[in-house]
């Protein structure tokens, strides 16, 4: 019984010496002025919280340009609506994204589309970077009209009756640009 006791009280001690301490270290003889300093020189505590990466707003709606004059300088000439996307094959297609989906729609019928729900984006400069898990999507804003540029990297996309473009301008811009009549075009 000895023994257990002297056992017990061996543990307890090892256990007690373990544990980390609850006294705070009081620094005495310190004036007003001493205080402040110490308050001053202690950093403040480092948020967690990471900035909010946002997805530009042009992005909700990206029509399909094409590049028609290279030698232009003029932006809205060097590109233009694509003639035989949208008038004899009509297999365009627009893209919209928001922070929930991307989303590609035949130019000519707003019903066929094609969803992608699960991905990631992030911003570098001009630069705005869309990773699924199988490929990624890098759209680039190359001209303040605004005109972006479309490279996808990964698995080839094959969409049906969806051709994507590698430029896009917004909804909005459109009009501005170089735009050939479909006319009585009987394809």
């Amino acid at each position: 019984m000895k023994n257990l006791i002297i056992s017990l009280s061996v543990v307890t001690a090892l256990l007690a010496s373990c544990s980390p301490s609850t006294d705070k270290k009081v620094e005495k003889n310190t004036s007003p002025d001493s205080k402040k300093e110490v308050a001053a020189s202690i950093p403040e505590p480092v948020k967690n919280d990471q900035l909010q990466v946002e997805i530009p707003g042009d992005f909700s709606t990206l029509v399909p340009i094409d590049l028609l004059n290279s030698k232009s300088t003029n932006v809205y000439d060097k590109y233009g609506i694509e003639f035989s996307g949208n008038c004899y094959s009509c297999d365009l297609t627009s893209l919209s994204i928001n922070k929930k989906q991307i989303r590609w729609t035949n130019v000519c019928d707003e019903k066929d589309t094609f969803v992608i729900d699960d991905f990631s984006f992030s911003n570098e400069g001009n630069k705005t970077i869309f990773k699924t898990p199988e490929r990624m999507y890098i759209i680039t804003q190359i001209d303040k009209a605004p005109v972006y540029e479309l490279v996808i990297e990964g698995n080839k996309l094959e969409l049906k009756n969806k051709r994507i473009s590698r430029y896009f301008t917004t909804k909005k811009a459109l009009s501005l640009f170089t735009e050939h009549d479909c006319g009585d075009f009987e394809g």
